[in-house]
């Protein structure tokens, strides 16, 4: 085991604050409707430019191990809010970094760091009670496109595009963000098809590497799909299958319980070695809810669910009996199943079925767990294909794409709140009331208030004004009345459409006051001794030669 080194108590946590800073000045730069780009190195291909608070966050490694410490816990809060949200990455950060910064200097001035995170988490827990009685339901395709725009970094375009893509979809429908091949940004176009949560069974699927995407299909001929209920654990027995598939030439999905290690093995050497253009996933769901949406798989593809329980063997399956999609595209959490057969009768009675099913059950998850799988036959996919005049720009547009979507999202779901930072800044008054017989814990309090009002205070400092003064000036005004940095004016936010998902957030908060409080009652950092390098060996003397030959 390598030798290790500590430092303790206010070093410690000093060193933390110290990478979660690095951390909030790179990706605080972005924040807000005039937040400025960051440029990403790639060893490999193009630099970067994006303004997305994970993305850029990810990238950062610091020399200094124990401050980086601190930059790689910051990133777990931005990391977090964004698998919640998908947007509210970067408000994540500076939450974190205030939080920090003040529960620090109280720790400094003796308060206890237990109750301290005590007094923070009554505070946190008062804010998202009066973030979910301020939040307003979304009501009609101009408040999605609303919502697109500002997570897009106030991109007409994108609001337009991601609320025609919801329209015709519905929520619950599959949306997928592509690049587009013409340089031009299109859509959406409508594409039948399913999506389940379910990625590919191992990496070396993937033939984008980058986006650690596997794509296959996409031409007149289509992709095989191999529906089987149970595991596929013996080679021998699927050969006759993977020899059928070779000698059609069409690429080849499977779909069941498990492919165990042989068979998988198997399936990624012929992968790499290009004798088959295969993806293995795992069947979505558990139990009869596994088996009734395999069936929804096989009726959308035409295939047939092969099952053991029909006496069906897997030696046996033709390629006949397999389903037939137009693509599919599987990533390591998802898999969308394209299909053109989604009008037909077949397809449309299983869609009556699961209705009837609908109206006949008295359990609520019953019911969800039914229209979810109604939503993925009816649903569809709505593709959007984003380009630009260069390959940096096109990353960077789309990156803003799949944030304005993810946020979208969200925001039908939970309902919406004032943006621009004012629903945090009024709820600095709410927890004014909040008082505690501890001191340690009303420090606590303390620190969530003033952290309230430093997102707002970062928009307005990228726009180019006085955070501080604009700060005081909204908290002077009530209700949705705030600062919009797009056109300097001070005006209802929710009117002029500066809004919010109640998701980002709350989310944002929530994770930001999780960190601050794990730095806070941190007392002991450990990290690795840093390795020293070895000097070269020394080579022969200057000039050559042999000692006393005068160089000869």
């Amino acid at each position: 085991m390598m030798a290790k080194q500590l430092i303790f108590n206010t070093e410690a946590r000093e060193k933390f604050l110290g990478g979660v800073e690095k951390v909030a000045k790179a990706v605080g730069e972005t924040l807000g409707p005039r937040g400025r780009n960051v440029i990403l190195d790639k060893k490999f291909g193009s630099p970067v430019v994006t303004n997305d608070g994970i993305t850029i966050a990810k990238e950062i490694e610091l020399p200094d191990p124990f401050e980086n410490m601190g930059a790689q816990v910051a990133k777990e809060a931005a990391s977090k809010t964004n698998d919640a949200a998908g947007d509210g990455t970067t408000t994540a950060i500076i939450l974190t970094e205030k939080m920090v910064q003040e529960g620090l200097k109280a720790v400094a001035a003796g308060a206890n760091p237990m109750l301290l995170k005590r007094g923070i988490q009554s505070a946190v827990d008062a804010v998202v009670e009066n973030l979910q009685k301020t939040a307003k339901p979304i009501k009609g395709r101009q408040d999605i496109e609303r919502v697109a725009t500002i997570s897009g970094n106030n991109d007409s375009e994108i609001g337009r595009l991601i609320a025609e893509a919801i329209e015709k979809v519905g929520n619950d429908g599959v949306i997928t963000i592509e690049e587009s091949k013409t340089g031009l940004t299109t859509g959406p176009d409508f594409v039948e098809g399913m999506q389940f949560d379910r990625g590919f069974q191992s990496p070396y699927f993937a033939n984008d590497k980058e986006m650690q995407k596997c794509e296959i299909g996409g031409d007149d001929r289509g992709v095989l799909i191999l529906i089987y209920e149970s595991k596929i654990s013996n080679a021998q027995e699927f050969l006759p299958i993977l020899e059928k598939v070779a000698q059609d030439g069409r690429p080849f999905l499977i779909i069941s319980e498990e492919v165990e290690n042989d068979v998988l093995s198997t399936l990624v050497l012929n992968k790499l070695r290009g004798t088959l253009n295969v993806c293995a996933v795992k069947a979505p769901g558990y139990g009869d809810r596994r088996k009734a949406m395999m069936q929804d798989i096989a009726i959308l593809t035409g295939g047939e669910f092969i099952s053991k329980d029909l006496g069906m063997k897997l030696e046996n399956v033709d390629v006949d009996q397999m389903g037939v999609a137009q693509k599919v595209i599987i990533d390591k959490n998802n898999t969308t199943i394209v299909s053109s057969n989604s009008g037909s009768p077949a397809v449309l009675g299983r869609i009556e079925q699961i209705r009837s099913e609908i109206d006949g059950t008295d359990s609520d998850w019953e019911r969800e767990k039914l229209q979810e799988r109604l939503a993925k036959l009816a649903g569809g996919v709505a593709e959007i294909k984003v380009g630009a005049p260069t390959e940096v720009e096109m990353k960077e547009k789309k990156h803003r794409f799949e944030d304005a979507l993810s946020a979208t999202r969200a925001a039908v779901e939970e309902g919406v709140v004032p943006g621009g930072g004012v629903t945090l800044l009024r709820c600095v008054d709410k927890i004014k009331k909040l008082n505690d017989e501890d001191v340690s814990i009303n420090w606590g309090i303390n620190v969530v208030r003033n952290a309230l009002t430093e997102p707002m205070r970062r928009v307005a400092e990228n726009a180019g004004y006085e955070g501080s003064v604009v700060v005081e000036k909204v908290q002077e005004q009530k209700g949705s009345h705030g600062f919009n940095a797009l056109t300097g004016e001070y005006c209802d936010l929710l009117k002029v459409g500066v809004i919010d998902p109640l998701v980002v957030t709350r989310s944002a908060l929530r994770n930001a006051a999780s960190i601050a409080s794990m730095v806070l009652t941190t007392e002991v950092m450990v990290t690795d001794l840093p390795e020293e390098k070895e000097q070269p060996m020394g080579g022969p003397p200057p000039g050559g030669g042999m000692p006393g030959m005068g160089g000869f």
